[in-house]
């Protein structure tokens, strides 16, 4: 009996040493410039040893958040290629071409629930469904200029217009971020009045300045590549901000 349980837990400790080595070693800096560039978001564990603090629950919540390709690198020459000078859990993404970096040193509470809630702050994409966990890493991005797809989840073009617009984005990278926001969840009903549009006159594409806290709504109509195109487009060169000039003053608030 003492035997199966000895045989047991050197099993269970082998599995669990089987469990950390499943991520991939970044060994230099081509490695990690592949798989930063494998999807449009990616998680890096930059740990100098395995076991150090913050490591279990980065892999704890690698476990949990699936959907986020992660790897670990504790090669010196690729920390000093992305600024990493102590252990940290970074996230690199395409949508505005950032790294944002967590330091479990400097973290009030660590465990692996607020390493999961900075992977989904944090979870930026080419189009970001909008929800109050993703708001925040938006309005926290350096890129200010939001392209909103305002559509009603369950309509039949909703997935659609998802992709059509969503396509759009890797052209924009850095300059625009692309959000989605389903006008039938009444948690988006203050987004929605900030356009001034009801679920009923949806689907609609506005843009978004943080900066200046001012908006554009492109024109009813079909929304398609083209048209969704041409509008950001007359965003960067100034165009919608012009005609803004010309038009009542209007006041309002954060999204």
């Amino acid at each position: 009996m003492l035997l199966l349980l000895v045989v047991s837990l050197l099993v269970t400790c082998s599995r669990a040493e089987d469990k950390e080595i499943t991520l991939p070693r970044l060994m230099n800096i081509s490695a990690a410039e592949t798989f930063i560039d494998s999807a449009e978001v990616v998680i890096i564990g930059f740990f100098e040893a395995d076991g150090g603090l913050g490591f279990k629950e980065f892999l704890a919540a690698v476990e949990e958040v699936k959907s986020l390709p992660a790897a670990l690198c504790n090669e010196k020459e690729v920390w000093a290629k992305y600024s990493i000078d102590s252990d940290s859990i970074s996230i690199f993404r395409k949508a505005d071409l950032h790294q944002e970096n967590l330091k479990p040193a400097k973290m009030e509470k660590l465990d692996k629930d607020g390493v999961v809630r900075f992977f989904s702050i944090m979870n930026i994409r080419y189009i970001t469904e909008y929800n109050q966990v993703s708001a925040v890493g938006l309005f926290q991005s350096k890129v200010k200029v939001h392209v909103v797809l305002l559509a009603n989840r369950g309509s039949d073009n909703y997935s659609e217009l998802k992709d059509r617009v969503g396509a759009l984005a890797p052209h924009y990278a850095g300059k625009m971020l692309f959000v989605q926001i389903n006008g039938k969840d009444q948690a988006n009903a203050r987004a929605l009045d900030y356009f001034n549009l009801k679920s009923g006159d949806l689907p609609r594409v506005g843009l978004y300045d943080a900066e200046s806290d001012k908006s554009w709504l492109m024109g009813p109509g079909e929304i398609s590549t083209e048209r969704v195109q041409n509008f950001c487009d007359s965003f960067l060169s100034g165009e919608l901000q012009k005609e803004k000039e010309t038009a009542e003053p209007e006041v309002k608030s954060e999204l």
